[in-house]
């Protein structure tokens, strides 16, 4: 049974685990038949031997990394016995070699993992050994940063509730779910030092959701000891009052301890009860990978003592002595287990390796491409022809949320409500944002569509991962781009790589919507930052930048309605200005990621710009045209990530001159990769330098004087246009 408390695992401590008679008696009443306790054992063997043939193919560099589960395998064959493969899901940490064994992955794919070659189901060469994903097993990708994945695991439970609902509610989809599926998430004790793992655990609670937070405690992260990071020295105690989540505990080194503790989770989960932590603790016997070395900081008495406890020691002996196998059995299960790996070896190493001409494969959706015709529709305006930018991105919004049920949006604020029963309030107009962009979409959706997170941002892009892994389409938002930076790991090692390091097997089409920019005094410095180029950089993501209503439209549409990760940037100081205002473009308006617009024509000099900058270089050309009868064209990328070098290659042919105009620093800023760029494919037909205009390199000041100066202005890229012009 449960144990209230764990023992304190700190020097000198150790967990007191079940005598023989009372596994004995669990395995009567669970019905465990033989064939059952020695299938448990020959996963726990040959989990080991894997090990063990990582290590040998390291050695004869025909492995790259290797990170053992050693000492793990009691309480992860337990619960691959307990949950179901391709009915629950699994986000399982480095450590789970035995789990994923348990759920159906074979020691063939695995050792291809450890190879990076074409066997490889987990990531088809993309990933470290042991980074464990099973399409076929709804064994979900997992990445090597830790912490990440206990918000994916949130997420995967909530987009499992809310297909649920859609179905009861008489919604049509074709995604897969079970009423009473569990999502597994685990994790070494290291690991709960991360503030994701709270952040998952709040949630979870919160929302009451089926997921499972596998605390496997090994005593050590890296050469840390748990002592060193945890209050007492244990995850459970340190939550032992968090309300609304159930604790077990186990000796994860027993077997059957650890799938009586199972059997008990599981029910409670299944009932629909809430979040589950199992704190199981269990052994090291290797280094934590082959990268390090134990002996450094553990003495050989410590290693001696915990060898005691590992498992492949104690439970055939246990099963030996109980009577419950003889010693016949429990040798020929580990002689096949030796022989299956063996064999599994010598097959990975001669699979081939994929083609290197595939390298560039998966980063983007091979099915649906938002650059092509097919996202190139007509406006059909109607109604007001002053409709703000913020008015327009609403009215996107609040069409294609009703036009697609597996649409969701939820940040901070972003519900007009937090308390269903006030929507029928008409004396409440609502929050809907800081700035009123969503507002009102809340009313006009399904119920569960819009909801508020928490102030959390990586919570809201690692929920929003684990959705859109399982065919949810969340349309986020972070409230300002000045604090995007704790969910920057999220972005991008997570959202950005999910399909390339699957190789296609799992995709995160999502939409991020971020206000970004100065302009609006007052906000400096924590609410005028620009950084774009920081996305622009990751492989993986669109990153699209409107500067008026009607693109903004037809932009958010496609980044909708494409099947890609989307960056959407959205300038606050354009939310509701006069000049950039349109009628509404219709229920079907989309362009193209990739396709700028010519927003001034021209035939002297070429301005490249987006965001603000867009109107205040029209500006800047107007007025250079008034005082030297000179016309500049001004192009509108739009779209960053993939950008339009065609238009710029285009009007510089005309031209011969060209600026980049942005509100970004200077120094590494996105107008260095388009001048580089055009510095390539286009000197030839440069009659002057490529000049540049752009923020100060320094950040944006409160003063309102200061921030003037600091951020790109209109006289700026006048004067720039005339330097260009006189060469």
């Amino acid at each position: 049974m449960p144990s209230a408390q764990p023992a304190t695992k700190s020097k000198g401590t150790k967990k007191k685990t079940s005598s023989k008679d009372n596994r004995v008696e669990l395995i009567k009443k669970h019905k465990l038949s033989k064939k059952d306790l020695l299938d448990m054992y020959d996963n726990i063997v040959t989990s080991r031997r894997l090990d063990d043939a990582e290590i040998s193919m390291k050695k004869q560099s025909k492995a790259y990394f290797q990170i053992s589960g050693a000492g793990h395998e009691g309480i992860l064959t337990a619960a691959a016995k307990v949950l179901k493969p391709k009915h629950d899901y699994f986000i399982p940490y480095y450590r789970d070699r035995a789990l994923c064994l348990g759920l159906g992955v074979t020691p063939y794919e695995m050792l291809c993992q450890a190879n990076g070659n074409v066997g490889d189901k987990a990531s088809h060469g993309r990933q470290m050994p042991a980074h464990w994903g099973h399409v076929d097993l709804n064994i979900i990708s997992k990445s090597s940063c830790t912490g990440t994945q206990f918000l994916q695991a949130v997420g995967t439970a909530e987009a499992g509730k809310y297909l649920s609902k859609m179905a009861k509610d008489g919604v049509d989809h074709s995604l897969p779910y079970h009423d009473d599926e569990i999502v597994y998430v685990s994790t070494g004790d290291g690991t709960t030092s991360q503030g994701e793992f709270w952040e998952g655990l709040t949630t979870a609670v919160v929302n009451k959701l089926p997921v499972l937070f596998m605390v496997e405690d090994n005593g050590f992260a890296i050469s840390v000891p748990t002592f060193v990071q945890t209050p007492e020295g244990s995850i459970s105690k340190a939550l032992a009052n968090f309300p609304g989540l159930k604790i077990y505990t186990c000796d994860g080194t027993c077997p059957i301890d650890s799938y009586d503790i199972m059997k008990e989770a599981e029910a409670y989960l299944r009932a629909g009860k809430g979040p589950v932590l199992v704190h199981a603790t269990v052994t090291r016997p290797y280094s934590h990978s082959l990268s390090d070395d134990h002996s450094f900081y553990r003495t050989k008495e410590e290693l001696d003592e915990e060898a005691k406890r590992d498992v492949v020691n104690t439970f055939p002996k246990f099963l030996l002595e109980s009577k419950l196998a003889t010693k016949e059995e429990i040798e020929k299960v580990e002689e096949n287990a030796k022989l299956s790996v063996r064999e599994a070896m010598k097959k990975a190493i001669e699979t081939e390796w994929p083609d290197q001409s595939t390298y560039m494969d998966h980063l983007y959706s091979e099915d649906v491409d938002p650059t092509s015709e097919d996202f190139n529709t007509e406006p059909q305006f109607s109604g007001k022809e002053d409709i703000p930018m913020a008015g327009a991105i609403n009215g996107t919004l609040k069409s294609e949320i009703q036009k697609n049920p597996l649409m969701r949006m939820f940040g901070e604020d972003v519900a007009d409500f937090s308390e269903l029963e006030k929507l029928d309030n008409e004396d409440l107009k609502g929050k809907g944002g800081v700035f009123k962009v969503t507002s009102g979409c809340q009313r006009v959706s399904k119920e569960g569509q819009v909801f508020n997170s928490p102030l959390a941002e990586a919570n809201i892009i690692g929920r929003a991962i684990g959705q859109a892994m399982r065919g949810i389409k969340p349309v986020v938002e972070i409230q300002f781009f000045d604090y995007i930076w704790t969910a920057y790991m999220q972005l991008k090692n997570e959202m950005a790589t999910t399909r390339y390091r699957s190789g296609g097997d799992f995709k995160c089409p999502m939409v991020v919507r971020v206000p970004i920019g100065g302009y609006l005094k007052g906000g400096s410095i924590y609410h005028s930052q620009s950084g774009e180029s920081l996305y622009t950089h990751i492989p993986g993501i669109r990153v699209v930048f409107p500067s008026n209503a009607q693109d903004a439209a037809g932009l958010l549409r496609t980044a909708i309605r494409c099947d890609d990760p989307v960056m959407f940037l959205e300038h606050k100081h354009l939310y509701y200005q006069g000049y950039n205002r349109s009628a509404d473009p219709g229920e079907d308006y989309m362009i193209p990621f990739g396709k700028a617009r010519i927003a001034k024509e021209g035939s002297h000099a070429t301005v490249v710009a987006w965001g603000a900058l867009v109107q205040k270089s029209i500006d800047a050309a107007k007025k250079i045209e008034e005082e030297t009868g000179k016309s500049v064209e001004v192009i509108d990328l739009r779209t960053l990530a993939p950008f339009d070098m065609d238009a710029i290659k285009e009007s510089l042919s005309k031209t011969n001159r060209i600026l980049i105009a942005h509100e970004e620093q200077k120094t590494s800023g996105f107008a260095g990769e388009i001048a580089a760029k055009i510095n390539e494919e286009c000197f030839n037909q440069l009659d002057a330098p490529i000049l540049r205009v752009a923020s100060k390199d320094t950040h944006v000041a409160y003063n309102p004087g200061l921030e003037e100066v600091i951020l790109p202005q209109t006289n700026d890229v006048f004067n720039e246009l005339k330097k260009l012009l006189e060469y």
